[in-house]
């Protein structure tokens, strides 16, 4: 049986669009860039080296033919500048609008810096997507809006007190887009991402992420620090999975659309899971890791545990994540190792 996916990826060969993504030289963007230009779409992307690099841009230029690469169109600039977004929106049918500042600890460092950004500038970007009349607007939302609630699995109506400013910022996105769906019809969908991780996640920097960061240290012979105990869990969700939902929610019917979904695999993997399956695929690559563990205190408003209820998202979405975290790091580690080697 052809899947929803298979079906709307056809569909796009068939009869291509105009896309806009926000934060294309980011991580999560500059994947979404390579699969829609894959797909033989005409792409304009936004980035301001905040986060993102040139490299990523660099590599995904090299996995596309010449004729798909041509249909890229960058613009340099930032989403806190609303005549840049209203720029970037011109003839566009789809926005993917993933420009943000992630990361609680940097949120708890600057909080002004991340509201000016996650919020004025997914702000201006629903304005000009508004005035510019596309056809759907997707947007990064976040798992770190389900807060304090305690509840396992994560369900989509259920969340409790922000524990970050981070938290805060991604809730707001939810509660713009849902009052720019009631009060001037723009088609929003906000995908609560889980823990993304894959190739191009940056491994660098204060804010890394905890599996681009494990294996650089790793690869590096450095040591890995674990906040608590090592019993804290986490819905790891790779890449591929976060495409195929940002994809299928661009082009969601009307029962589809003016929600927010769960984007993850629904399962959970403590820290110290982690750390043991990282060594082991890095075994397996080439990269021989003896060291053990060392154990610090726990982060500053990090949740315990996360795990996401998908069912909203496979019965209106079609979603159907086909990489779990052992595929997904698998398929990730030869990325890694070749990029920090």
């Amino acid at each position: 049986m052809t899947s929803r996916y298979e079906s709307v990826r056809a569909d796009l060969r068939a009869q291509p669009r105009t896309w806009l993504v926000t934060g294309c030289a980011g991580f999560i963007g500059s994947n979404l860039l390579e699969t829609l230009l894959g797909l033989d779409q005409t792409v304009v992307g936004l980035d301001n080296f905040s986060t993102g690099y040139q490299r990523n841009l660099d590599e995904v230029e090299s996995r596309v033919s010449a004729a798909q690469w041509a249909r890229f169109r960058f613009i340099e600039g930032d989403i806190r500048d609303l005549d840049t977004c209203r720029q970037a929106v011109k003839g566009v049918r789809h926005v993917l609008h993933q420009a943000a500042l992630g990361s609680v600890p940097r949120s708890l460092n600057d909080p002004i810096t991340t509201n000016a950004v996650n919020v004025g500038g997914q702000l201006n970007m629903l304005v000009a997507a508004r005035d510019a009349r596309v056809e759907s607007f997707v947007y990064a939302a976040s798992s770190s809006t389900y807060g304090d609630h305690p509840g396992l699995p994560k369900v989509e109506d259920l969340i409790g007190k922000p524990l970050s400013p981070y938290a805060v910022t991604k809730y707001v996105n939810e509660l713009y887009a849902d009052v720019f769906a009631r009060a001037y019809g723009l088609k929003a969908v906000g995908l609560r991402y889980f823990n993304v991780f894959g190739q191009r996640q940056d491994p660098d920097g204060a804010y890394a992420a905890v599996i681009p960061k494990w294996v650089s240290s790793m690869i590096r012979d450095q040591e890995v620090v674990i906040n608590g105990d090592g019993e804290t869990s986490r819905d790891f969700c790779y890449i591929d999975n976060v495409v195929q939902a940002n994809v299928l929610a661009s082009l969601a019917g009307p029962e589809g659309v003016n929600q927010v979904y769960n984007v993850a695999f629904n399962a959970r993997t403590s820290l110290n899971e982690l750390f043991g399956h990282l060594r082991d695929i890095l075994g397996r690559n080439g990269v021989a890791y003896a060291r053990e563990p060392r154990h610090a205190d726990f982060r500053a408003g990090d949740v315990r545990h996360s795990q996401a209820d998908i069912a909203k998202a496979r019965g209106l979405l079609g979603y159907d994540p086909q990489f779990d975290i052992l595929r997904g790091l698998e398929v990730a580690m030869p990325w890694y190792v070749q990029f920090l080697s």
